[in-house]
């Protein structure tokens, strides 16, 4: 989708990973969420952001 040209944002608190003998699965996904994503969001963060959108 990136490459389309979309803004990708995940929302982190509502995000889960596997989890792994090495570390910290969530850690890593959000690590790697950073590089793909144009966003992080909480839910309470997306929930504005929708609402913003939608008056516009």
């Amino acid at each position: 989708m990136i490459e389309q040209g979309f803004e990708v944002a995940v929302v982190r608190d509502a995000t889960a990973a596997p989890r792994v003998p090495e570390g910290d699965g969530y850690l890593a996904a959000i690590i790697n969420y950073r590089v793909l994503a144009h966003a992080l969001w909480t839910t309470e963060e997306t929930i504005r952001q929708l609402r913003m959108s939608a008056q516009q």
